[in-house]
C-alpha cells in the first residue's frame, strides 16, 4: 500500500490490532462505544454504516443545518451533536464511516502537527484506495477530507474528514461515500463549504461493493498504523444480497421440544424438525459448514445433570408461587436450577414472562406480553427478604413495546429490593434498551451494583442468532454502564456455529470496553423451532477460555458447559469486588 509505510514511534508494539467491520450502527451506539475503547490502551479500527444522520461539532453555525430538526425526523433521520472537529456532514446507508482507536504517533502528546499529521495520513490512506478503484483524487489546500476534480472547473468531495485527538489518542474519524443517497447533502452546507459539491464512487461511474471498499480501507489502515503487530479482523454478516436479514420466525406453535436426554419425538425424521428457513439464516449469517447436531442425538455425559429437589428447592419453588413472580431459572430452562434453588438463589424475571423479541436460542415466550404489574416490584423485594439472599440477581424480558424498555420498571424493583434489604447486592441483568440513552440512565440512576447485559455470540453470528439485537449496540451498553462506574458483566452462549478464534476475539472486545466479568456456556437446543447445536465444546476448551479471557484483563471468567449468566453470580461478584 502506498502511502510511506507506518508511521514511527509506534508504543503498541507486539500487541494486537483490531479490525472489526460492525455493519449498520446508530450514531449514538458507535459513539459510546468509542468511548469506551478511547479509555482502553488497544488500538481499534471501527468499520461501520450509520442510519441516516447529521452530525455538526459544537462550533457549527445553526445556518449550516438548511431545515428544521423536525423535517430530518419526519425522513427518518436524526440530528446529533458530537465533540470532534470539523463542521456538519451526513452519514447514511451506502457510506464508509471509520473510526480509528488508536495512540496517535508523534512527539507533542497529540498537539497541532501531531493532528496534522494524522489527519493527513488518513487522507493518504482514501486516496490510496480511491486510485486503486480507477479512480484519481487528492487535496485541496485549506479544505480537509479527500476530492476528485482537484484542479478542474468542479471539485467534488468523496471522503469527509472529522477527528479527535486527546492524550495521544484518537477518535471519530473519515467517512467515504460509496454510494449513498446524496440528497441527504441538500439538507446541510457540508463540511460548512458552500461553493463545492458532494459526490460518490457510484456518482463518478465506479461500480465497487461496500464489502471490496471495506477489505481496501481496512488493508490501508493496518499498513499504515499496526507496524509489524498481529492484525485481529472480525466481521457481523454482510448484508445478503443487497438487503438485511428476513425478520426471525421460530414458525407455527411449540416446536417439537428437546427432552432432557436432548431427544425429540414426534417429528419428521428426514427434516430433524428444523425449518429450511432457521437453517437458511444460519447461511446467510456465514455459517456455511454448519452441520447441526441431530435433534434426535443424546447430550455428551457432561451435559446431563440430575434433577435434585431438596428442601431448599421446595421452599424457593413455594416462594415463588406464593408471591406469583417469575423466574429466568423456569423460564429458559435452566440446567443448573437444581443447584441454584438447594443453594438458596434464583433470578428473578421481572415485566411478565413474555418477551417482544425471538432470539433464536431462547425458550422464553414472545406471545403480546401483558402490560407492566406495578406490583411486582414490591413481591420480588418481599421474595428477597424471605430467601435471605445476600446478592440478588434482576433480570427481564424485552419489552420494545413500552417507551422506555421496561427501565423504570427495573428500576423500580431496584430501589424496592434495597428500601427492604439494604445489605443485599444487587446484580441486573438488562436487554439493551434499543440504545436508548435515557432509558439506561433510568436504570443507572436506581445504582444496582452489577450492570449485566448479554452479548449472547460472536459477531457474525448475530444476525441468526438475535436479529432484533446487534453485536456494537451490546458493546455500546456495557461501555455506558462502564463509563457511569458499574461493575459489568456479559454472557457468551456456545455451540451455535462460531469457532474458537471467534471466541476469543469476543473476549477481547468485552475485555476492551472493560467487562469485569463474563460467563461462557454451551448452547441447549429448547425445541426444533430454534437454532440447532452445531457442536458439543467439550469442558477443556471453557477451561482454556477462562484463561483466555482473564489474561485479556477480564476480572473474572466463569467457564463450564453448564455455565448460565446467574450461575455462581454471587461468587462472581465477590471476586472482582473483594467482598463475600
Amino acid at each position: 500500500m502506498g502511502g510511506g509505510g507506518p508511521l514511527t514511534g509506534d508504543p503498541r508494539a507486539g500487541r494486537t490490532f483490531r479490525v472489526r467491520w460492525l455493519g449498520r450502527v446508530a450514531y449514538r451506539d458507535a459513539l459510546a462505544l468509542q468511548r469506551g475503547l478511547f479509555v482502553g490502551s488497544d488500538d481499534n479500527l471501527l468499520l461501520l454504516e450509520h442510519p441516516h444522520t447529521i452530525t455538526r461539532s459544537r462550533r457549527t453555525p445553526r445556518d449550516h443545518l438548511l431545515v428544521d430538526e423536525d423535517d430530518i425526523r419526519s425522513v427518518g433521520g436524526e440530528v446529533v451533536e458530537t465533540d470532534r472537529g470539523g463542521d456538519i456532514t451526513y452519514h447514511g446507508p451506502g457510506q464508509l464511516v471509520g473510526y480509528p482507536i488508536l495512540d496517535v504517533p508523534g512527539r507533542r502528546g497529540g498537539g497541532m502537527a501531531d493532528t496534522a499529521a494524522y489527519v493527513d495520513a488518513l487522507e493518504q490512506i482514501l486516496i490510496d484506495v480511491l486510485g486503486e478503484l480507477g479512480l484519481a483524487a487528492g487535496r485541496i489546500p485549506r479544505f480537509s477530507g479527500v476530492w476528485v476534480d482537484v484542479a478542474g472547473a468542479r471539485p467534488r468531495k468523496i471522503a469527509a474528514i472529522g477527528v479527535r485527538i486527546s492524550r495521544s489518542r484518537s477518535m471519530h474519524g473519515f467517512a467515504l461515500n460509496v454510494d449513498p443517497d446524496l440528497s441527504w447533502f441538500d439538507r446541510i452546507v457540508p463540511c460548512g463549504i458552500s461553493d463545492k459539491g458532494v459526490t460518490s464512487l457510484a456518482a463518478e461511474g465506479i461500480d465497487v461493493t461496500m464489502e471490496s471498499v471495506v477489505d481496501r480501507v481496512a488493508h490501508g489502515v493496518v499498513a499504515r498504523f499496526a507496524g509489524d503487530r498481529p492484525v485481529d479482523r472480525a466481521d457481523v454478516s454482510w448484508r445478503i444480497r443487497g438487503r438485511d436479514l428476513a425478520p426471525f420466525t421460530r414458525g407455527e406453535g411449540a416446536g417439537t421440544p428437546v427432552g432432557r436426554d436432548g431427544v425429540g419425538h414426534g417429528f419428521d425424521a428426514q427434516a430433524d424438525g428444523t425449518s429450511v428457513r432457521l437453517l437458511g439464516r444460519l447461511a446467510d449469517a456465514g455459517a456455511t459448514d454448519h452441520d447441526p447436531v441431530r435433534l434426535r442425538a443424546r447430550k455428551p455425559d457432561w451435559m446431563k445433570v440430575p434433577l435434585a429437589t431438596g428442601p431448599e428447592f421446595r421452599r424457593v419453588k413455594a416462594a415463588m408461587r406464593e408471591l406469583d413472580l417469575v423466574t429466568v431459572c423456569e423460564e429458559a430452562g435452566c440446567p443448573n436450577i437444581s443447584e441454584c434453588w438447594n443453594d438458596g438463589t434464583a433470578t428473578f424475571m421481572v415485566l411478565g414472562e413474555r418477551c417482544t423479541r425471538a432470539c433464536g436460542f431462547c425458550l422464553v415466550d414472545t406471545r403480546r406480553p401483558a402490560p407492566p404489574d406495578p406490583g411486582e416490584p414490591a413481591r420480588v423485594a418481599t421474595a428477597v427478604q424471605r430467601l435471605g439472599l445476600r446478592h440478588a440477581v434482576i433480570t427481564m424480558v424485552a419489552r420494545d413495546d413500552l417507551a422506555d424498555g421496561g427501565a423504570s420498571a427495573v428500576a423500580a424493583t431496584v430501589e424496592a429490593v434495597r428500601a427492604e434489604n439494604p445489605h443485599c447486592r444487587i446484580e441486573t441483568l438488562i436487554s439493551d434498551f434499543q440504545g436508548n440513552d435515557a432509558a439506561l440512565d433510568v436504570l443507572f440512576a436506581a445504582g444496582p451494583d452489577i450492570v449485566n447485559h448479554n452479548i449472547e455470540t460472536v459477531a457474525r453470528l448475530q444476525r441468526a442468532v438475535r436479529p432484533s439485537a446487534g453485536y456494537a449496540r451490546s458493546l455500546s451498553v456495557l461501555a455506558r454502564a462502564k463509563a457511569a462506574g458499574f461493575v459489568t458483566k456479559s454472557s457468551l452462549i456456545v455451540g451455535m456455529g462460531e469457532t474458537g478464534d471467534e471466541i476469543e476475539q469476543t473476549l477481547g472486545d468485552l475485555a476492551a470496553v472493560g467487562t469485569d466479568i463474563v460467563t461462557i456456556g454451551q448452547y441447549l437446543r429448547p425445541t426444533s423451532h430454534h437454532l440447532p447445536v452445531a457442536r458439543w465444546w467439550e469442558p477443556a476448551r471453557f477451561a482454556e477460555w477462562k484463561r483466555v479471557g482473564e489474561r485479556a484483563g477480564i476480572g473474572h471468567v466463569e467457564s463450564s458447559p453448564l455455565t448460565r449468566s446467574s450461575y455462581h453470580a454471587r461468587e462472581a461478584a465477590a471476586s472482582v469486588s473483594g467482598s463475600s
